[in-house]
This record gives structure tokens, sequence and C-alpha cells, in this order.
């Protein structure tokens, strides 16, 4: 079976998988990383959401062997990491905000919202509602109201 070596949440691993399963099934079924979920396997729900050398991708919908050994993973599970703390300012600002409902979509939510803050940061910009219009995170609970106002409040902390 062939070898896959990456960098995940800041750790270098090596996992065996065929190359045609999707790195979705590798981080949660054989690494045991779950906080990106499962929604449509096509990238439409982005539920998902991770970075990959810190750019938001769907994991559910590229294969294991696209992953280039130099390529640098983050799932919620590694974010907090990135800023040194126990948490990272934009889960802060869910949980000040309460956004959450059933909770299901938010790791992804809370990486696509990361990621649209650190373009915009490298951009020169602040978040605008134009970027808050264009994500695509689908929340089955409706609290997109919720999910706006956190972005704004964890950009500021960023």
């Amino acid at each position: 079976m062939p070898s896959h070596t990456f960098t995940l949440n800041g750790r270098r691993i090596t996992v065996e998988a065929e190359d045609d399963v999707r790195l979705l099934w590798v981080l949660r079924d054989l690494l045991g990383v779950t906080g990106p979920k499962y929604g449509c396997g096509l990238g439409v729900c982005q539920a998902c959401t991770s970075h990959l050398n810190g750019k938001a991708f769907n994991p559910c919908s590229v294969p294991v062997s696209k992953i280039a050994p130099d390529d640098e993973i983050t799932t919620i599970e590694g974010l907090p990491a990135t800023v040194g703390e126990d948490l990272h300012p934009m889960q802060e600002a869910w949980l000040d905000l309460d956004v959450a409902q059933c909770g299901y979509c938010q790791p992804g939510q809370i990486m696509t919202a990361v990621a649209k803050v650190r373009q915009a940061a490298a951009e020169g910009r602040e978040v605008t509602d134009a970027d808050l219009d264009r994500i695509r995170n689908i929340c089955r609970c409706g609290t997109y109201s919720r999910i706006r106002d956190a972005i704004k409040a964890g950009a500021k902390r960023m």
C-alpha cells in the first residue's frame, strides 16, 4: 500500500492509504482527526473545511495522492496552535456569541472564517460584508447572522 507523508497540525506524519482515498477519510478513519465533518463528499457543503498551506480547502474532494510531502494541513484541532493559545481568537468569538446550535458545521465554518480574515489581512484590508457574502458553508440550523457577527468579532481579535 502506498505511503503518504505530510504535516498535519504541526506534526510530520506518514500514513498508508491507497492513492485514490479522499483525504477526509484518511484524516477521520486512519488518523482519528474527527473535527472535519463529512457532509456531502463533493466540496459543496464545506463541513470538512480545513487549511492546506494556510488556505481553505475541502479534504472530502482531494485524493490523498494530491497531498505533497511539503504540504501542511491544519484542521480545527490544530488551529489554536497556530496562535499559541488554548483557543484561536475565532473560536473564542464563536463561544462568546453562542453561535453553535447543533455544532456540526462549526469546525468548517471557523476554518473558512479564519482563512477569509487572513486573506483580507494579506490584502491590507479588513474583512467586509461582501467577503462574508461569498462564504458558502452550509448551516442546517440557520445561525448565519450569529456566524457573521462572530467572524467580525474574531477578525478584530486576530
